[in-house]
């Protein structure tokens, strides 16, 4: 599936729910079905910063394609860092690169998230698009 096609998957998925609560709900869902980080990639440079709670990020190249893993500490953000997986997961290295992520903002996420939140997700986000770009290169 493309970026797009997932994305319009999950602004679906957050309409089936009629308030916040719910769609808290489902993100924490999301969260548990979080293809984990091996253990041995838990390490502090796999971490992201600018995240207030501690989330373990990983991503190796099968084929063309950027595989992500990750775990974190903190159950809310696991469902998001679950999100931005299901969408840039087994994408190319340039997909990755130039997504823009819409979901987000049609959902209503940012909106209900807490600032330090917000900033994590953003930083999330960050850290994947540059792991696209590392191992861009690494393909070429």
């Amino acid at each position: 599936m493309s970026i797009k096609e997932i994305e319009e998957t999950i602004v679906e998925e957050f309409g089936y729910y009629d308030d916040w609560m719910g769609k808290y709900e489902f993100i924490i869902e999301l969260g548990k079905s979080l293809p984990l980080i091996a253990e041995k990639y838990k390490t502090e440079e796999n971490i992201i910063k600018g995240c207030q709670s501690r989330v373990w990020l990983h991503a190796e190249a099968e084929g063309d394609k950027i595989v992500f893993t990750a775990d974190s500490d903190a159950i809310i953000t696991k469902g998001l860092i679950s999100l931005l997986i299901r969408v840039l997961s087994h994408q190319t290295p340039d997909e990755i690169i130039n997504a823009d992520l819409r979901f987000i903002d049609r959902i209503g996420l940012k909106e209900h998230l807490s600032p330090t939140r917000s900033n994590g997700l953003v930083s999330m986000i960050k850290q994947m698009k540059l792991y696209a770009l590392a191992l861009k290169t690494k393909m070429l």
